[in-house]
Formats: structure tokens, C-alpha cells, sequence
């Protein structure tokens, strides 16, 4: 009897004593303080996911029926005619959609921002809303803040219609610059990711085809040539089909540009030649550039805040022969009725996105 009494107080010693070793060990795997080599004791902190999302996943989500929400990954396919509400996670947040939806000062879309996330909405939204939308956290130091491009996220959305395969556009017939510097795009973007697109010219009637180097396709940007030549100059369009008809898109021209990109060139000239005192003259600063590009003119001449002058501006396209394209911008400087004050130089000066240019003329009596 006092055996078996002996044994079973052994026992529950053991039991107690293995107990003890496992508390101590689990207050040594809580973290709060560890010894490294040397003695000395450091504070371990747990870190924690920030907003609970974990890095590479995306803030954008689009919110569904019932508070559901589904986090949009690089591309989304939706149906027109149901109302679209995204949200982007942050205190201070920037958005980017479409830029016709701004350019025709769209009511159907809006942007609200609170203290926990950002929410645009767009009501009835059709296959021209098709497009990249795409949020960022926008960070601030003082009064100077700027987009986080390590928070920003993207996802192309169409719109799916089976009766526009192409996104549709204000423009029926769009220009396209070829440059021989930069591919060129010619932008059929369609409405469903499954549909088979070609690109032809009209005139000779040929399909060009995509072949993965020279002409690429991508459903969001249209076909892109990598690299342009007066060759591919002339009228094209993209044929789609998906199930039903095929549907053409909009006509593109596609024109060689002839002047590469640059500080302005100009140059400067007055009519008649000879001028007299009481003649009227014309004094016309051209420059020749890039299709698109803008040109300003600021002139100086002898007369000015004393006599009266008509400053007169324009553009055009013009072919410089090999079919090459390029941009006349013009300025022209009338004054009527010269006199003395009105001789001596004229000086303009241009500008663009590129640089600046400044030329003079003379102008003396004859």
C-alpha cells in the first residue's frame, strides 16, 4: 500500500515538472525578449500587414450587390447598362479613367472621397467606356504631394457589346503620325478580349498581318508598328468578329512624318521686299515641325506699344515630297501705312514642347 502511494506521488511530480518546461518554453516563443550572444536582450515586435493586404494585391475593387466586393485584377469584364462603383483603399487618393469621359464634361461619372477610401462611379456605363481606370495613394510632405507609384493600381475594363465589338468614337475617320523614331499605334480597341482582329489597308486591298515583331496586337492599344516607313502610309481599318457579323472600325490615315521632333525651325520674312514709307507690309514667321505639335509665337519689333499691328496665326499640313508629312505653323505680322518709327528689326521668337527658336529681320527704307 505504501508503494502504490510512493509511485502515484512520483508521478504527479514529473507531470508538474513537465508542465513547468512547457510554460517557460512558450513565454521564450512569445518574442518579448530574447538573449543574443553576448547577454544582451532585444525586443522582438511582430510585424503586421498594413490596411490587411499583403504587398503585390491590388486596392482597387469593385463593390457588387449585397456589400460584396471583388478585387479587380489587370483586365475586368463588365456588362453596359449596370451602374459601376470601384473603390480604392486610402485617406488621399488620385484616379485616372478614360479621357473623353472628361472631355465631354461626362455627368454620369463622379468621384467622392472619405476618411477610409476614394469611390467613383459611373451610372449606365456603355462599350465607349471602355478603357484603363486605375488608382493611386498620393503622399505628402509639407504642401508638396505626389503620386506613390508603388501604390497604384490598374485594371482595363471593357465593356462588352456584342453590337460594338470596337470602342466607339466621336471621330470617324482619325489621323495616325508615323514616326521613324517611335512605333506607331493605330488604336481599333475593342470592347470583348475573345475577338479576332486583322488590320487592312483599302487601297490596294491587302490584310496586314500581325506577326508578333513588326506588327503586334494588343486588345487594349489596337495593332502597334515597331517600325514605321512611308511604305505603310494610306487608309486603314481593323475587322472583329467574335460569334455574329463581322463589324469594321473606324477608317485611320496613316501619314509619314517628315520633320523628327526638335527645338523649332524657322524662318523669317517680309513682303514687299522693298519697303517705303507708306506701305504696307507683311512680315511671316514659319516654322516646320511635328504634326501635332504646337507651336507659340511672342514677336519684337520697333514700333511696339506706339503703332498698331495685326498679328494673324495658322497652320496646315503639308507633304514635303516621298509622301512625308509635316506641320507649317505660321505667324504673320501686318502693319499698315509704315513709317519711320517702323524701320529697324523685327525679332521672333517660337517655342514648343521641345525648345525655343529666335530669328531677326532687318526691315530699312528703300
Amino acid at each position: 500500500m505504501k508503494l502504490w502511494v510512493v509511485l502515484c506521488l512520483a508521478l504527479l511530480w514529473v507531470q508538474l515538472q513537465n508542465g513547468a518546461c512547457q510554460q517557460v518554453k512558450r513565454r521564450k516563443d512569445v518574442g518579448e525578449n530574447r538573449i543574443r550572444p553576448g547577454g544582451k536582450r532585444v525586443k522582438v515586435r511582430v510585424s503586421k500587414p498594413k490596411d490587411g493586404v499583403g504587398k503585390g494585391q491590388s486596392l482597387l475593387t469593385q463593390v457588387l450587390d449585397k456589400g460584396r466586393f471583388l478585387r479587380l485584377g489587370l483586365t475586368t469584364t463588365l456588362t453596359p447598362g449596370k451602374n459601376m462603383e470601384l473603390r480604392c483603399k486610402g485617406d488621399s487618393i488620385g484616379w485616372s479613367y478614360p479621357t473623353y469621359l472628361d472631355t465631354f464634361n461626362d455627368s454620369r461619372l463622379s468621384i467622392k472621397h472619405s476618411d477610409k477610401y476614394s469611390q467613383l462611379v459611373l451610372m449606365s456605363p456603355s462599350a465607349a467606356d471602355t478603357g484603363s481606370y486605375s488608382c493611386w495613394v498620393i503622399v505628402c510632405d509639407g504642401t508638396e504631394c505626389e503620386r506613390d507609384h508603388d501604390r497604384t493600381y490598374v485594371s482595363y475594363i471593357y465593356f462588352t457589346d456584342k453590337d460594338n465589338l470596337f470602342v466607339p468614337s466621336a471621330i470617324h475617320f482619325e489621323i495616325v503620325y508615323l514616326r521613324p523614331d517611335r512605333p506607331a499605334v493605330v488604336p481599333c480597341c475593342v470592347t470583348d478580349p475573345q475577338a479576332k482582329v486583322s488590320l487592312h489597308r483599302e487601297v490596294p486591298p491587302e490584310e496586314i498581318t500581325a506577326n508578333g515583331t513588326q506588327v503586334t496586337y494588343d486588345p487594349t492599344k489596337g495593332f502597334v508598328l515597331q517600325n514605321p516607313s512611308p511604305e505603310h502610309q494610306g487608309v486603314f481599318y481593323c475587322k472583329g468578329v467574335t460569334k455574329g457579323t463581322p463589324q469594321i472600325s473606324t477608317k485611320y490615315q496613316l501619314l509619314y512624318v517628315a520633320v523628327p521632333g526638335g527645338a523649332p525651325f524657322v524662318s523669317l520674312a517680309v513682303s514687299p521686299e522693298s519697303v517705303r514709307g507708306g506701305d504696307n507690309i507683311n512680315v511671316t514667321c514659319s516654322v516646320l515641325g511635328e504634326p501635332e505639335e504646337d507651336v507659340s509665337f511672342t514677336w519684337s519689333y520697333p514700333g511696339q506699344d506706339r503703332r498698331p499691328v495685326h498679328i494673324q496665326m495658322s497652320w496646315r499640313l503639308v507633304n514635303r515630297g516621298m509622301g512625308h508629312t509635316t506641320r507649317l505653323s505660321q505667324s504673320v505680322m501686318t502693319v499698315e501705312d509704315v513709317e519711320t518709327i517702323d524701320f529697324g528689326n523685327y525679332i521672333c521668337n517660337t517655342k514648343n514642347q521641345y525648345g525655343e527658336t529666335t530669328v531677326t529681320i532687318d526691315i530699312i527704307s528703300k
